[in-house]
């Protein structure tokens, strides 16, 4: 809107349709890649193989995301809503948990490749109560942070949202050293500081390979793990990093902070682009457990799946074998508690 409350021309028409074709693109290879990663990990859980925890709420966190776009996307069509204004606010709320715990659990999933790899005797305890207890923490965490989202679109007039969702939903006036304060800790907790410990592990991870003392099964393991950390961390930088430079950007526009027609332009198309990237991650965090984890491909590629899980991978723990009794066996049994 400018000054006077009215909508510069087009300022709505690209993020309607951009939105409408990318979600469409999104939702079959994000819907069959998610239940097909969820069929996958079922074997995991009777393995000792501890980040496969965080793998499965990761692909959870996708699903959802997933199964939420086919409501977007019949809006986009019609631009009309008429399923209630708690549905709305109910899908406009669960977008936005489900991609920030995207973000909490790909960093779960490097700091534990990290540890495992770095101090494989003090982690090579394959329980996976406390990776549960982390699960949980984390969604709750998840859940109360988002929950301003919609709180900042909740309006006491229903009537005045004429069937209109999502993207065409009000923003209540907000103080302007609020919003600023409501910004920036939403920047610093939701996406500099899991990018800055994705960094630190990757960066760690690199210098260990240089260690001269390495075992050759250990730098195998390691550059297993290093592959892993970076892809986690390009899919978190090409995934996330457009969305948060442009939320405060958006969230200014809506709330009518910026008012020149051409900024607020500008501005309406690099957001929808930025979002829909956010959303793409529920298509590529599959990729990443098939070219990143070689149980998940193996497997995948398996006839009898079900009947293999047991099949091929030491027991974590204490090994039978006079072979494991060893510093180095112990070293090699605890990196196979990883993924």
């Amino acid at each position: 809107m400018a000054a006077n409350g009215t909508i510069c021309n087009g300022e709505n028409d690209f993020s309607k349709r951009f939105y409408a074709i990318m979600y469409t693109i999104i939702l079959v290879p994000g819907l069959i890649g998610n239940i097909l990663a969820l069929w996958v990990f079922y074997g995991y859980m009777k393995e000792t193989k501890r980040a496969v925890i965080f793998m499965i709420n990761l692909a959870i966190a996708d699903l959802a995301q997933v199964l939420s776009l086919p409501l977007r996307i019949f809006y986009y069509l019609s631009e009309s809503w008429h399923l209630g204004n708690g549905l709305c606010m109910f899908c406009f709320y669960l977008k936005y948990v489900n991609m920030y715990a995207s973000i909490y659990f790909l960093v779960c999933i490097s700091v534990k490749r990290f540890l495992f790899l770095m101090y494989p005797f003090k982690f090579n305890d394959c329980k996976r109560t406390f990776d549960v207890y982390v699960c949980i923490a984390g969604w709750v965490i998840v859940c109360l942070g988002c929950l301003p989202f919609p709180l900042l679109r909740l309006t006491s007039n229903e009537t005045h949202l004429n069937n209109k969702c999502f993207v065409d939903l009000p923003v209540k006036s907000v103080d302007g050293r609020i919003s600023i304060s409501m910004m920036t800790i939403g920047e610093l907790v939701g996406f500099i500081t899991p990018l800055l410990i994705i960094l630190y592990c990757s960066w760690k991870t690199v210098l260990s390979l240089k260690e001269k003392n390495s075992l050759s099964q250990d730098l195998g393991e390691k550059r297993k793990a290093l592959k892993m950390i970076l892809t986690c961390a390009v899919v978190f930088l090409i995934c996330f990093a457009p969305y948060h430079f442009s939320f405060p950007l958006d969230f200014l526009v809506k709330s009518n902070k910026i008012q020149d027609c051409y900024a607020r332009k500008v501005i309406s198309i690099f957001h929808p682009v930025a979002l829909c990237l956010a959303s793409l991650n529920s298509c590529v965090d599959p990729v990443i457990y098939y070219f990143t984890t070689d149980e998940f491909r193996r497997r995948l590629s398996r006839q009898d799946l079900p009947d293999s899980f047991h099949l091929h991978q030491p027991r974590c723990g204490h090994s039978n074998d006079p072979e494991q009794s060893s510093s180095t066996g112990r070293l090699v049994e605890s990196l196979h508690c990883t993924l």
